[in-house]
Order: structure tokens, then C-alpha cells, then sequence
């Protein structure tokens, strides 16, 4: 290895994840490699060996991959909120839907369930972090967590209010678990106030946890 001209002197951490001087303390992730990330780097390797795809062509696309946001998704909400006969295709078929406005979903199927006055929903993948990354982007880390995955089963209601959404027990609340080849994503109900508005000015009030189901859309003040 090449020696950096780096002082190694570093502080020791303290109890509770944080150093002497203030700074929260992250551990290292040097653990060995999962069955999948091994798969992952060999499926490329091999790709790449059998010139299916070059090495720049892969990182290309995960380029593409990681450039994804919430953006996309809060377009497709607005564009709903805006135009009935755009939303009632979204409901139908959410993958062609999508694909109007230039959010391919690929093979994948897209639900879209909407929020009402008397039923909230919430998506999680209980099996693993299966997820509309082609509409939201990377999935937050506590969406793949075990235990977001584990309880939004069993207590949706606590599970929401720790992020701060306290429904009343007239709000029937649903949890749809995503699969390998389906794919959910919650349209919010539209805020009041914001009759008339464009959709690009909808469209910044629709957050990514609204559209996972754990929060709501901004209001419109």
C-alpha cells in the first residue's frame, strides 16, 4: 500500500458513538461479502468477459441508477392530482402510466394505491428492500432496516407515528409488500389550499415519505 503523509494520531472514541471533540462516530463496514454482493460481482465480471457489456457501460447505468430521485415519482403524483383521466390510467396500469411521462418501470409492475379520507396506505418489502427506485430513487437506509421491515407489519400505527404521522382509529390503515417483480408506490392526498395550482408547484409539495406512506405531503403555507 502507498503511505499517505497522514498523522495517524487519531482520537479514541467515547461511549454513545462519539469522539472526545463532538463528532458522531461511524463503524467501518469492512464485513465479508454478502451472497448477493458476491453474486453481483461475478454476474458483471461475466458480463463483461463475454462482451455483453463493458466495464464504462455498467458504470454508466448505475450512474443512471443513483441519479434517480423522488423528483420523478412527485411529477407522476402531481400529474394525478391534476388530470383525472391521467390518474385513472395510473390507477389501472401504473407502469404505462408512468411511462407517459418518461418513468420507464421496465419489466417491472407498478401498483399505485391512493390515500383516501378513510384509508392510508404503506409499502414495505418484508423480505428484503424491494423498491420503486425507478420513481423515488435509492431507498433510505431504514427502509431496508429489519426492523421498518419487521413491525410495519405487525404495529402500522406505531411504526407511523415514530416518524411522526399519528392517524385516528377511523383511518383503516394498509401495508402492501412489494415482490421481486411488483413494485408499490402510495399516492398522498392532495393538500387544501392548492386549487388552481401548476403541477410543477404540486409537485414540491409531494416528499418521498408520502409516497412510501410514512409521512404526508407538505401543506400548502
Amino acid at each position: 500500500m502507498p503511505h499517505d503523509d497522514h498523522d495517524h494520531d487519531h482520537e479514541h472514541v467515547h461511549h454513545e458513538g462519539m469522539s472526545p471533540s463532538g463528532h458522531p462516530y461511524r463503524a467501518d463496514q469492512d464485513e465479508p461479502l454478502t451472497y448477493w454482493q458476491t453474486m453481483e460481482i461475478a454476474v458483471r465480471e461475466l458480463l463483461e468477459e463475454k462482451g455483453i457489456f463493458s466495464a464504462a457501460e455498467i458504470a454508466t447505468a448505475i450512474g443512471r441508477m443513483d441519479a434517480r430521485s423522488p423528483a420523478d415519482g412527485a411529477r407522476v403524483v402531481a400529474k394525478a392530482w391534476t388530470d383525472p383521466a391521467f390518474k385513472a390510467r395510473l390507477m389501472a396500469d401504473g407502469s404505462a402510466a408512468a411511462a407517459e411521462l418518461g418513468c420507464a418501470i421496465d419489466a417491472l409492475k407498478l401498483v399505485v394505491v391512493e390515500n383516501t379520507a378513510d384509508t392510508h396506505n404503506v409499502i414495505v418489502c418484508t423480505l428484503c428492500s424491494c423498491y420503486p427506485r425507478n420513481l423515488l430513487g435509492l431507498p433510505p437506509d431504514w427502509y431496508k432496516n429489519r426492523a421498518y421491515r419487521s413491525r410495519v407489519v405487525k404495529e402500522p400505527r406505531s411504526v407511523l407515528a415514530e416518524f411522526g404521522l399519528a392517524l385516528p382509529d377511523s383511518i383503516r390503515v394498509r401495508v402492501h409488500d412489494s415482490t421481486a417483480d411488483m413494485r408499490y408506490i402510495v399516492l398522498p392526498a392532495r393538500p387544501a389550499g392548492t386549487e388552481g395550482w401548476s403541477e410543477e408547484r404540486l409537485a414540491a409539495l409531494v416528499t418521498r415519505d408520502s409516497m412510501i406512506g410514512v409521512g404526508l405531503p407538505h401543506a400548502a403555507a
